[in-house]
């Protein structure tokens, strides 16, 4: 598919443009409505043709609550059958809220071994609708510091779980991967943060940081790559323990297996078996 199209959806996902808009920007670069209208299934998000990537068989789930600043938060937990003293991940979502595919991402985090919690930052106004569109709008509307607040004592909520062994990490996605560098910055217990194409901290935030960071970035993700030289450089100066790495030929959400043209099946392969591989190292 042309770039200019996934550029198009790109932007339509991480801005106020309206869906009316978006179509009608898709309809231009497409040759018309009809065309626009076939290619919307391979842009959107498809929770039914993406298979689970787990045998959710040897997993334990449930639904949890904690107190947040401003009302309970509500996440999903999953682990190992019978699991004990296991490090702790706290799995953060994009700008879709808790959504089937963030589930299926939190299962795979238990699945390889440790305890894994997928909090959904929208607790506070009921819950992460099924209309993603309400649920960016929703996103765009939660008090910066309340949701940084909320998402760390989801950390908290981790470190005092009897099942766990109270070392804590978190991986984020798109607009979690900037809440995961975020927690790195403001959560000096922390063990580990792995953002995937995700914003960058402040560099003035960076001597705060304690946790060994993973970043993984898509190479044709030039909205979210703008921040990496001056993030890098910060890193080095204050002698961060971080590891980056730019999958060439990618798109933004390339780990995103419901999202038919940007997932990479590779590049995601090889993220996540470098993601797992910090979590067995910083968290065991």
């Amino acid at each position: 598919m042309d770039q200019k199209i996934i550029n198009l959806y790109d932007s339509y996902t991480h801005s106020q443009l309206s869906r009316k808009e978006f179509i009608k920007k898709l309809s231009i670069l497409a040759g018309g409505t009809a065309i626009a209208m076939t290619m919307l299934p391979l842009l959107e998000n498809n929770y039914v043709a993406a298979a689970s990537l787990v045998n959710e068989d040897q997993l334990s789930t449930e639904t949890i609550s904690y107190k947040g600043v401003n009302g309970e938060m509500k996440g999903f937990l999953a682990k190992p059958k019978n699991g004990k003293n296991l490090g702790c991940v706290l799995v953060i979502h994009e700008n879709r809220g808790l959504n089937p595919h963030t589930i299926d991402v939190t299962k795979q985090v238990a699945a390889a071994g440790f305890l894994a919690l997928g909090v959904d930052a929208l607790s506070i106004t009921g819950g992460t609708p099924a209309d993603e569109d309400k649920a960016r709008d929703e996103i765009g509307k939660l008090n910066p510091e309340d949701n940084l607040q909320n998402y760390l004592l989801g950390l908290d909520y981790l470190r005092k779980r009897k099942d766990g062994n109270g070392k804590v990490g978190c991986v984020g996605f798109c607009w979690g991967g900037k809440m995961a560098n975020m927690l790195s910055a403001n959560d000096p217990k922390l063990k580990a943060a792995v953002a995937y194409y995700g914003a960058q901290v402040e560099a003035s935030e960076v001597p705060k940081i304690k946790a060994s960071l993973m970043l993984h970035y898509a190479g044709l993700d030039e909205r979210i790559n703008a921040g990496i030289p001056a993030y890098e450089a910060a890193l080095k100066q204050n002698g961060i323990d971080y590891q980056l790495y730019i999958y060439e030929g990618v798109n933004h959400a390339f780990n995103n297996n419901t999202s038919p043209t940007r997932y990479n099946e590779a590049a995601a392969k090889l993220a996540w078996a470098r993601t797992i591989d910090l979590f067995k190292k910083k968290l065991s």
